[in-house]
């Protein structure tokens, strides 16, 4: 029962994963599509932690999940600097 009430969470998670990607594309402003792309960034991250937990594999999906945790926050300060000034560096 416990699994089937995590894959429903998981596939809820998805459909507003959708949700915020239709944002990221026609977002009024360039932040709200930054706002919209870190959402989706920590959707995942979750996703991944519960299918970790729904397949007993907690220790390899972390693995992932951090890693793709941090690109995602990389990923939003280097559009963010771009939005701010015109480049990157």
């Amino acid at each position: 029962m416990e699994r089937t009430a995590l894959l429903v969470t998981c596939l809820g998670l998805m459909l507003l994963t959708f949700a915020s990607l239709y944002r990221a594309i026609v977002g009024p402003t360039p932040a709200d599509r930054v706002v919209a792309i870190n959402v989706i960034g920590t959707k995942t991250v979750v996703v991944l932690m519960l299918i970790g937990y729904i397949f007993q594999e907690v220790p390899y999906y972390l693995d992932v999940a951090m890693v793709y945790a941090l690109i995602s926050f990389l990923l939003t300060i280097g559009v963010a600097r771009y939005i701010e000034r015109g480049t990157i560096v």
